[in-house]
């Protein structure tokens, strides 16, 4: 049920299957982030609609609400949800460490206060394990230790040394709740260290001595650092990652960034940017992004991306999404929205279908230099 089978590759680049209790994920391939179990504003229908095959939901925010005992009652993410496909829950970690001032990180684990409410909470490695196991996905991720994207060396290694520290905890926890009865599960590890390639490569010999595992998860990226460095970093863990086990890239999803990952070895994306872009009007488009409240759009006949296959461009010229917009209805949010993220999913299907036939390096570059000053 956890299985993974690269059928070609072109350089680093891979394509694959990923298999899941719930069903296969053709890869490279973006997964829709749905933080509190909705992908913001679109329907599990809308999303399937997309060619989306695998969505995220976060532990953070699904504890915090509706909690992780009404969606267990309620048969697990995928009733709650009514997504009948692969799941993968992020463990929190990220969201944790952004409340500066709200949170207090200790051996044992962060104790927060909650956004929604100011009530106190604590989350270990071991809760960690416990909501996710509760929720239900196909995927737990690791609780880990995040911090930000110019973190100075010592403190990038002192999170990455709790990091490897609370992977062994989770995964002790993770292996005591298998027989609890719920839908198989398994969990995945996240390499850390910062912008420092003693401290990622580190993360990554540590990390394999915990497994073996059936995928691994690369965090901390994106998260202010320059985008050369982020490549840097991937090529510089490329050549030690597990060849047979699925590569994800933690909340990496612009599009210029999905093709510069695949090209590093990348299997698996997510990032909110689809729909929260969306939501403001931006699309993206192959030339570049285009603003839908521009006043140059008034009247206009044109589908948004005549290259797209998405309802939004199939149905809506680009007239009346802009009036969408100025009349601020929310069918605009929405209609974008759904463009964005089958923009994400079909790169990953267009790349996937390069690298399968022997032309994905001189595509991407060729997509790469198209969109770099395009934007409308």
């Amino acid at each position: 049920m956890f299985e993974f089978e690269v059928e070609r590759t072109a350089g680093p680049a891979r394509a694959g299957t990923l298999t899941l209790p719930h069903g296969r994920v053709p890869t490279p391939a973006f997964m829709p982030v749905g933080t509190h179990g909705v992908v913001r504003g679109l329907s599990p229908g809308d999303v399937r609609r997309t060619g989306a095959q695998i969505v995220l939901g976060n532990t953070y925010h699904l504890h915090l609400r509706p909690g992780e005992a009404v969606v267990r009652a309620m048969g697990g993410l995928h009733r709650f949800t009514t997504w009948d496909r692969p799941m993968l829950t992020d463990s929190g970690g990220f969201q944790v460490f952004s409340l500066e001032g709200l949170r207090k990180i200790e051996e044992e684990g962060v104790t927060f206060q909650s956004h929604v409410d100011g009530t106190t909470h604590a989350l270990t490695p071991e809760r960690a394990m416990e909501i996710q196991r509760d929720l239900g996905a196909d995927v737990a991720m690791a609780f880990d230790h995040v911090v930000p994207g110019q973190t100075p060396h010592d403190l990038a290694r002192d999170g990455m040394e709790r990091t490897l520290r609370w992977l062994e905890r989770c995964r002790s926890r993770h292996a005591e709740l298998d027989g609890s009865g719920q839908a198989p599960q398994t969990m995945w590890p996240i390499i850390q260290g910062g912008t420092h390639d003693d401290l990622r490569l580190r993360s990554l010999e540590g990390t394999l001595e915990h497994g073996p595992w059936t995928g691994i998860a690369i965090g901390g990226l994106s998260v202010g650092e320059p985008k050369p460095v982020m490549h840097r970093v991937l090529e510089l863990l490329e050549p030690g990652l597990p060849a047979d086990i699925p590569r994800y890239l933690m909340g990496v999803g612009f599009p210029a960034d999905l093709l510069e990952g695949i090209a590093r070895g990348v299997d698996l994306f997510d990032c909110v940017a689809a729909t929260r872009n969306g939501r403001h009007g931006t699309a993206w488009l192959p030339t570049g992004r285009i603003n839908v409240r521009g006043a140059k759009l008034k009247g206009s006949t044109e589908p948004l991306d005549p290259e797209c296959d998405c309802e939004t461009c199939a149905t809506y010229p680009r007239g009346y999404l802009r009036h969408l917009f100025v009349v601020e209805d929310t069918l605009g949010l929405r209609l974008v929205s759904i463009h964005n993220v089958r923009f994400l999913v079909r790169l990953g299907e267009q790349a996937r279908s390069h690298i399968l036939d022997g032309t994905f390096d001189a595509w991407r570059r060729e997509w790469l230099s198209r969109v770099r000053d395009g934007t409308e």
